[in-house]
């Protein structure tokens, strides 16, 4: 199988390096990327950079480019459930937390497409059989264009989408896009802050200092395991 894996930052960019075999570096228009393996599928490693606009045009750069048949976007992201920091997430859904139509129209709909955006189920059955055990959530993620640090801002979010287990910047546009091009998309990320819970903002700045491995592991065991 063709799989592109789409990381925000250079920082999740460097974690995920590691994973690939035979790695070379080939372009997606502007974008750098690094081609090489993972177990039996051909994988194109990519920065999508940060926020919506940004995922979404590499996003697509990356498709039009390379042809994959799915799409995996893994990283880090806020929490806004149970799981604590180190935690993983394998987004059941994803949702934007930022958009509205309007009147006529349903909060969080993009124009064109539904409210909540499904991830591949093949990629959803390969991780609750290998990541069995582990400490993971398999819930709703919601983007939007802010880096969340409030309590306030969890909880309206939350009443949007009660059952959001956590938030990021691009999640929902990756999707959108795959979308719209008839790709299927992952979203498989880690809990690096818990926004409202202490200083989240430190949390986030500290949680770099450990580079943490455990959704670049996930995403290597899932791999290994999916047909």
């Amino acid at each position: 199988m063709k799989i592109a894996i789409l990381a925000a930052m250079d920082k999740e960019m460097a974690l995920l390096k590691g994973l690939l075999h035979d790695a070379k570096s080939v372009k997606a228009d502007d974008v750098e990327c690094l081609a090489g393996r993972i177990g039996e599928h051909e994988v194109v490693l990519a920065k999508c950079g940060i926020g919506k606009v940004n995922a979404a045009l590499n996003t697509y750069k990356i498709i039009r480019a390379f042809g994959p048949q799915l799409v995996i976007n893994s990283g880090v992201a806020g929490g806004a459930g149970p799981l604590g920091i180190g935690g993983l997430l394998v987004a059941g859904e994803v949702a934007y937390h930022d958009v509205w139509c309007g009147p006529g129209t349903e909060p969080g709909a993009a124009d064109g497409y539904p409210r909540l955006l499904t991830p591949s189920a093949a990629v959803l059955q390969t991780a609750k059989r290998v990541l069995e055990g582990e400490n993971v959530s398999y819930g709703l993620i919601a983007t939007g264009d802010t880096f969340i640090s409030h309590a306030e801002e969890i909880s309206r979010i939350h009443e949007i989408y009660p059952d959001a287990v956590a938030v990021d910047m691009e999640s929902a546009a990756i999707a959108q896009t795959c979308k719209g091009e008839g790709v299927e998309f992952a979203i498989i990320r880690v809990v690096s802050d818990t926004p409202g819970q202490g200083e989240n903002i430190d949390q986030y700045k500290n949680f770099w200092s450990d580079a943490p491995l455990a959704t670049f592991k996930a995403v290597s065991a899932i791999l290994q395991d999916l047909k």
